[in-house]
């Protein structure tokens, strides 16, 4: 399974994913993979009663944030956000990608019912934008990659407290409450794990964690996030490198072939919501002009006392970070789950919207890539 350790691969599969999710949908078996997406299976003494679709958004890709969790946690101890100075741009640069996108959209949807759609193009989907990356921009020095993955992982931290925050309703302490000793005795023992009896204990643990985050009212990605943060270094590396190919090869295909599952509406361009063209405007757009203008920001700011950033380098990383993909389509999912039209052109909206960053982002790569190519020649 090397080749799904490949970031180029992974973003294929992904792509190709939710364009079969979109043809499928709108063939003779559309209405039947709908169907059976919207099948419930419940788990009655668990309490827990979720269609297909939700066991997919919110069990699998739990494993998703897990392994995003370890990530932000190694860039934070031991990678590019280990010190302030190494932090600064891709945290400036990260905020200015999550509030300009944002304001467009609601400056665009001006609706009260329909602006809960915000978050929607904040987000930078990591294996995308690092697979379009690689496949490019070979000839780029390696700071541009670390760029790109500590404005990645930041930005997926920012989008982790947008879902806590925002998407929460009912909450409910008891197992919230409850939750936090299995997540603290899951740290404890992951810096343990040396035996299978250890390892399976953990698993159970994870998985009790997932249930009583799930049963608490807050979304249920939320309890990956809390184990990989707290998991023990040694643990996580191994855990990390195991999971990886799964989460590259299965569990993010899988969500973007469900979340793509949409037929497309049988509607003029000028019958479309606002919510279409906001994000077809935010995320390509507004994802280039916010962390664009937050790492020059960030560079002024920093002066000498940061490595400063050449422009060239920060509109490439700015162009690959449109790419909002998988997150975007939760964040779309979460929004309106309410409102089954806007969520299908939300949906359709962020796949355009993502192709367009990814051409976007391929040709400022492949131009920056060509002026290295010419001074290494030079």
């Amino acid at each position: 399974m090397k080749f799904l350790r490949s970031e180029r691969y992974s973003a294929f599969l992904l792509l190709g994913a939710a364009v079969l999710g979109v043809v499928l949908a709108n063939t003779a078996v559309g209405p039947g993979l709908q169907s059976l997406r919207d099948t419930h299976v419940p788990i009655p003494w668990l309490g827990l009663d979720l269609s297909i679709g939700h066991w997919v958004t919110d069990g699998l890709l739990a494993v998703f944030f897990f392994l995003a969790a370890i990530e932000l946690r190694h860039e934070l101890t031991h990678g590019e956000l280990d010190s302030g100075r190494k932090a600064l741009v891709p945290t400036v640069a990260a905020v200015g990608g999550v509030v300009v996108p944002a304001l467009i959209f609601l400056l665009m949807v001006r609706d009260p019912a329909l602006s809960d759609g915000w978050p929607i193009p904040t987000a930078t989907d990591i294996a995308f934008a690092l697979g379009t990356l690689a496949l490019v921009g070979r000839a780029l020095p390696t700071r541009i990659r670390a760029l790109l993955l500590a404005l990645a992982v930041i930005d997926d931290l920012i989008a982790i407290l947008i879902i806590a925050f925002f998407f929460t309703d009912n909450l409910r302490p008891l197992p919230l409450l409850a939750a936090v000793p299995v997540v603290l005795l899951f740290g404890w023992l992951s810096g343990r794990a040396r035996s299978a009896p250890i390892v399976a204990i953990l698993v159970v643990l994870g998985i009790a964690a997932w249930v009583l985050v799930h049963l608490s009212g807050i979304h249920a990605t939320i309890a990956g996030v809390a184990l990989g943060l707290i998991m023990a270094s040694r643990s996580a590396g191994v855990t990390r490198r195991a999971l990886e190919p799964w989460s590259n090869g299965i569990i993010l295909p899988v969500f973007a072939f469900v979340a793509a599952l949409v037929i497309l509406p049988a509607v003029g361009l000028s019958e479309l919501s606002p919510v279409f063209w906001a994000i077809i405007v935010a995320l390509p757009i507004g994802k280039l002009i916010g962390i664009t203008g937050g790492a020059v920001i960030a560079n002024l700011l920093a002066g000498r006392s940061a490595p400063n950033i050449p422009f060239g380098d920060i509109l490439a990383v700015a162009g690959l970070g449109g790419i909002g993909f998988t997150v975007s389509l939760l964040m779309n999912e979460l929004a309106f789950a309410a409102n089954h039209e806007i969520a299908v052109e939300g949906t359709l909206a962020v796949l355009i919207a993502s192709v367009l960053a990814a051409v976007i982002g391929i040709v400022l790569t492949a131009i920056r890539a060509r002026h290295y190519r010419a001074r290494a020649a030079s």
